[in-house]
């Protein structure tokens, strides 16, 4: 009375192991793709026809990341008067940046004009006379032939708003009216809080990049001898990141470098440029390149030029009045920093300087007297530890300071000072915005960082959300601490 019962339970068995054969064969069989879609031809998995996703070949599957997961970036479309317009009306420019004419520094992508006869200073055709306010045209177009690029901002990491704020605050600082210094940027934050990207995280995952310093758009009161529009302090704007050449204290402004006058569009001419500035013989063991601020009763920089006007060992140029235009020109300025050990950087007007990134372009080693200078701002670029790459003399009370940088400069010796001068020739990739018509293979740009290190930023942001925090818990906070010497 078994045996029945035996053989009805094998043939089920077997059944089943034909089932589940014919429905594997069905499985592997299937073309996958069409459920995967992405950006730019970009799939989560690639699984095409009678491919095995299984398969192993060399310890690894056969599936395909994605190498732009979390780094897609969505660009709004703006209105051109925030942008294209401010470029076809150059003339417009002119006002706050010494420029008697600023429309041929729009040509070559923001590059400005090709520095066609170096006189032997430069190595290769990649050098062009680059204007600081024109960061912002630089990083667009440079964005624009970003890898990662996504017209579905759904998919997108983050919001690049592509306004050329530097540029159009230009044209009404010194206007007396306040609310004509505010106006364009009130009409852009109501443009982007009516789109539909705006309202997925409020606005913390928008950013956007100034060729100006942040602090030209941080006015915290209605007043109109203050300085600046109040761009940054409007509600909407507060939950934007902004990068600007030099950052604010305030925790959403990230500083990034001034554009130089170097924009190569190829590895090998880093290589060759590096090259140059490691065998360059230095007559002078210090220079300074700039004007005394008689008018900043803080400034250490009178007493900077009396010593360099003081000492053998150092080479002042002079960029007052006169001397301003020979400053201003980058075969001129790279010859004096090429020559030079040390290139002495005190604040200026505000706590930085496009000389930073000028001396250290050629190799020269910066020496600075504020932790606001660079040490505070430029994390995302430079080294946390500076003392590798740098002089640091601090200048905690300018009336009470009787160093001597002569002294101080001559303690290092010729084995320091050639492991710190190195330090800085490796840094040259991560301080320069090389051609956007073309893509580095072995280094990371400026540009690479500054995206790099906000993309970081919003993931954060992200995370907190994702843990059921408040996003906005100090996203914005002002950082008292951030431009004193507590830290250094």
């Amino acid at each position: 009375m078994e045996k029945p019962i035996i053989r009805n339970c094998s043939d089920q068995f077997w059944f089943v192991i034909l089932l589940f054969f014919l429905l594997l064969s069905v499985l592997l069989c299937f073309d996958y793709s069409a459920f995967y879609d992405a950006p730019n031809n970009g799939f989560l998995f690639s699984v095409t026809k009678q491919e095995n996703p299984f398969a192993i070949a060399g310890n690894k599957t056969s599936f395909n990341p994605d190498p732009c997961k979390s780094r897609y970036i969505y660009i709004h479309e703006l209105p051109r008067k925030f942008n294209y317009d401010l470029l076809e009306h150059c003339e417009i420019l002119t006002r706050g940046t010494e420029k008697a004419n600023m429309c041929p520094y729009i040509e070559n992508l923001g590059f400005g004009p090709e520095i066609e006869n170096s006189q032997g200073v430069f190595t290769n055709s990649s050098w062009y006379f680059t204007n600081q306010f024109m960061l912002e045209v630089i990083f667009h177009n440079k964005m624009k032939s970003y890898e990662c690029l996504s017209n579905d901002s759904s998919l997108a990491s983050a919001i690049f708003v592509p306004s050329y704020a530097g540029l159009d605050v230009s044209r009404f600082l010194w206007e007396s009216n306040e609310k004509v210094r505010d106006s364009s940027g009130r009409e852009l934050l109501q443009w982007l809080a009516s789109k539909p990207e705006w309202k997925r995280m409020w606005g913390r995952d928008h950013f956007l990049v100034s060729g100006r310093i942040a602090w030209d758009f941080r006015r915290q009161f209605d007043n109109a001898s203050l300085w600046g529009s109040k761009f940054r302090f409007l509600p909407e704007s507060m939950n934007m990141s902004m990068l600007a050449v030099e950052a604010s204290s305030w925790k959403n402004d990230y500083a990034i470098p001034y554009p130089t006058s170097f924009h190569p569009s190829k590895d090998a001419e880093i290589l060759q440029w590096q090259s140059k500035i490691r065998k360059q013989k230095r007559a002078h063991l210090f220079t300074f390149i700039g004007a005394a601020r008689p008018e900043l009763e803080n400034s250490i920089r009178g007493k900077i030029i009396d010593h360099c006007r003081n000492s053998s060992f150092c080479n002042f140029i002079d960029c007052s009045y006169d001397g301003s235009e020979k400053c201003d020109n980058s075969i001129n300025v790279t010859k004096v920093f090429e020559n030079s050990v040390f290139c002495l950087q005190p604040s200026g007007d505000s706590y930085t300087r496009r000389s930073i990134f000028d001396s250290m372009l050629a190799g020269c080693i910066p020496v600075f007297f504020h932790p606001g200078t660079a040490y505070s701002q430029y994390l995302w670029h430079l080294p946390k530890n500076w003392n590798k790459y740098s002089v640091y003399i601090p200048v905690r009370d300018v009336k009470e300071w009787n160093g001597n940088v002569e002294k101080i400069l001559l303690r290092f010796s010729g084995q320091e000072i050639s492991a710190m001068r190195e330090e800085v020739i490796k840094l040259v990739p991560s301080i320069i915005y090389a051609d956007s018509r073309s893509k580095l293979e072995r280094f990371e740009d400026a540009f690479d960082l500054a995206v790099k290190g906000m993309l970081e930023k919003i993931e954060r942001v992200r995370e907190m959300i994702r843990n059921g925090k408040d996003p906005a818990l100090g996203f914005a906070d002002e950082d008292h601490y951030k431009y004193t010497f507590s830290n250094y």
